[in-house]
């Protein structure tokens, strides 16, 4: 049999896929249990007629409107792209990008990964923190079954706009308008809890409201950089605790009561950086920064705590790296150059560059793990992490 008609085999065995449903079977994101989940919701019946979907050609969101292109809009509701559906918290008016985006509908591969890591099957009860378009909680409520699932929405709008989008398919789920750091223990206990939004700390509670085998699938990370992972937690027999790896990297809009401290940098460093001790390290840019979702910064956010990291653009052939304290004033700054020493700056009560280098050389000594390595447990008294085995591990 050549490729062609294994092909077309593969096509026949996946009815009611399209293109990209296609493509995520292909890549492993789309197991054969959700393909007819997939079909069944698609995810062009919940987005609105303004959205601003990301544009991979030019590396950046683009404002698309359905009335006035709607071959582009289409084209986009079914790529396999993160679309930004609100912008500063609902502040935002026109047409343009705006500032920050505060809701959106993530990518698909994304979407079906974090819904494969869930282990949903039909008949949970499932809670989910972050409704945005509900194109999740609808996939779930499909699976799951009717009245099977809740799902808490922080804004307003957002939350209005969900309900008016369940009413009109007809599906019967629970669209709640709440804080969902709280979770909603009048739902309780839960099978399973699914968070579309970055976290600093999972809250005890939703721990607390599922039953103890159930499963918490959320993305995670620290204020060190925005790159998260999702972490997958099986809660303990006892429901004292949770615990497990992580699955993979991702990057989400933050939890509104966990986004990232501002951080002026005239705060921190009101003259120049000679105010500071300065040093040399042998550690290069590229081993240092990396790219998106290498592991090492997300080692880094978690053996320096209270830090945060910022990548200013290359100048003079160089590039500075800056570490800021978020606890204190302490600061440090990396001039990377190409050819030349590399020179270092820190000042304050903390030696913030001492510490991340520490830990570089700390996850260099443990073989360069991935994020797969890593994991997470908590517990009523806070959140720990660990690299292979959870005995071994330090708080975060």
């Amino acid at each position: 049999m050549n490729a062609g008609s294994r092909a077309a085999d593969a096509h026949r065995e996946r009815p009611g896929l399209d293109e990209l449903g296609h493509f995520l079977m292909s890549s492993g994101a789309l197991s054969s249990d959700w393909a007819p989940v997939y079909a069944a919701v698609p995810r062009s019946a919940v987005l609105p007629d303004l959205m601003w979907p990301f544009d991979m050609a030019i590396g950046r969101s683009v404002a698309v409107c359905r009335a006035d292109e709607p071959a582009r809009w289409r084209e986009f509701a079914d790529s396999d792209v993160p679309i930004v559906t609100q912008w500063d918290d609902g502040k935002h008016t026109g047409t343009a990008p705006g500032r920050v985006p505060t809701s959106s509908a993530s990518m698909p591969s994304v979407v079906f990964r974090m819904l494969q890591a869930l282990d949903l099957q039909p008949g949970h009860r499932v809670l989910e923190i972050g409704t945005a378009t509900t194109w999740n909680a609808l996939l779930m409520a499909h699976r799951a079954g009717p009245g099977r699932v809740t799902t808490m929405e922080v804004d307003r709008a957002v939350a209005t706009a969900a309900m008016a989008t369940v009413e009109r398919l007809g599906t019967p789920l629970q669209v709640v308008h709440g804080d969902g750091f709280r979770g909603h223990p009048e739902g309780a206990p839960y099978d399973r809890v699914i968070a579309t939004c970055g976290l600093r700390s999972l809250p005890f509670a939703w721990v607390q409201q599922c039953r103890p085998g159930g499963i918490v699938v959320a993305p995670w990370g620290t204020h060190y950089s925005h790159d998260d992972a999702v972490a997958r937690l099986t809660v303990a027999p006892d429901g004292r605790s949770a615990s497990g790896r992580f699955t993979g990297p991702v990057e989400f809009m933050k939890l509104r009561a966990q986004r990232a401290p501002a951080v002026v940098h005239t705060d921190h460093v009101p003259g120049s950086v000679a105010d500071g001790d300065e040093t040399s390290t042998a550690i290069t840019e590229a081993e240092f920064v990396g790219g998106r979702f290498t592991p090492q910064r997300f080692a880094l956010g978690l053996r320096v705590p209270d830090c945060l990291q910022a990548e200013a653009e290359k100048r003079d052939g160089g590039r500075p790296v800056w570490l800021y304290g978020t606890t204190d004033r302490s600061w440090a700054c990396v001039w990377f150059r190409e050819g030349a020493t590399t020179r270092v700056w820190q000042w304050g009560p903390r030696r913030l560059w001492d510490e991340a280098e520490a830990a570089y050389r700390w996850w260099e000594g443990k073989s360069r793990p991935g994020h797969e390595r890593f994991g997470l447990t908590v517990t009523a008294e806070g959140q720990s992490a660990w690299l292979d085995d959870p005995a071994d591990s330090w708080r975060v």
